[in-house]
């Protein structure tokens, strides 16, 4: 089955002989839809893609795949939602093993060294596979892209009058009240994604960078699963205070602000640098900027105004 994710051709496979589904009562020709709900606005029909535009990463879906022994550890990463171990593999691509908040090792996922070729089987009950599966997903997704001037982004996003701002910062500190007041105080908002949008930088004609914002499969816990595509006006660093005020952030701060919001592995040199130019990309090409904010309706005002002006 084939998917459009920011503007990307993603390719997922079940495996000819895949005997998980039958466990679980499920057709095969029904598994992706019914473990990937997320994902079935998005499903690329002939119409929508343009004979021009190249698949950029395949992952196949299998029963069993073997851990491979003699990868070299890299780190177990804290997810929040469980831990995640990075191995690096003799041929250059990588292995991960997902384990979720109660420890259990829910996905084994091996890459080809640029993560367009990626193979993962996933276990447990349904929704257990459900979380394995997204995360495999954003993982290769989210590297595979990264060398194609795409990032996949953690912030909660609104468009207003046909642009899209995004809200980024560390969990809890409010990135979604910042949009609801959006929603409930300013005419003209819709919510596009509220944890994981893509971004994308894409050259005119003339070779001229445009900023786009689109959205995406994974939006945490609120369901905002749409696939449209936006200009990105702006990305926003949300930080608490007991005021509102908009600040301009300088080309070096906007550039740690960009990083910050998006996935990147710093051993890796290739894939790093590659995160570092289209960062430096999208703050050569929209306002990047900080909002100290209560979690009021004027926080939204406040907000709206500075970067509409």
């Amino acid at each position: 089955m084939k998917y459009l994710l920011g503007g990307h051709i993603v390719s997922i496979n079940v495996a000819e002989q895949f005997e998980t589904a039958s466990a679980l009562g499920i057709a095969p020709s029904m598994f992706l839809d019914s473990i990937l709900p997320s994902f079935i606005p998005f499903k690329a029909g002939n119409e929508t893609v343009s004979a021009d535009v190249d698949t950029l990463m395949c992952l196949t879906i299998v029963d069993n795949l073997k851990e491979i022994k003699d990868a070299r550890l890299i780190r177990d990463v804290d997810t929040g939602n469980g831990m995640t171990r990075v191995d690096r593999l003799p041929s250059g691509g990588y292995q991960f093993l997902v384990r979720d908040i109660s420890g259990f090792s829910c996905a084994l996922l091996q890459t080809s060294p640029q993560f367009t070729d990626c193979k993962v089987a996933i276990r447990g009950s349904l929704p257990t596979m459900r979380f394995a599966l997204n995360n495999a997903l954003m993982l290769s997704y989210a590297f595979s892209s990264a060398y194609h001037d795409t990032l996949l982004v953690h912030a909660s996003v609104v468009r207003h009058d046909g642009l899209s701002y995004a809200f980024t910062a560390k969990s809890g500190t409010g990135k979604s009240t910042q949009v609801a007041n959006w929603l409930r105080n300013i005419p003209d908002c819709d919510l596009i994604n509220d944890d994981n949008p893509i971004i994308r930088i894409e050259r005119d004609g003339d070779g001229k960078p445009h900023a786009f914002l689109y959205g995406s499969p994974w939006s945490g816990k609120t369901p905002c699963y749409r696939n449209v595509k936006t200009p990105l006006a702006a990305i926003v660093m949300i930080k608490r205070a007991d005021h509102n005020e908009m600040l301009p952030q300088s080309p070096l701060k906007a550039f740690a602000t960009m990083l910050s919001a998006c996935s990147a592995m710093k051993w890796d040199t290739e894939l790093y640098s590659r995160v570092c130019r289209t960062c430096s990309l999208f703050v050569e090409n929209i306002q990047v900027t900080e909002l100290h904010c209560l979690p009021d309706a004027q926080s939204a005002i406040t907000a709206c105004n500075y970067l509409t002006k």
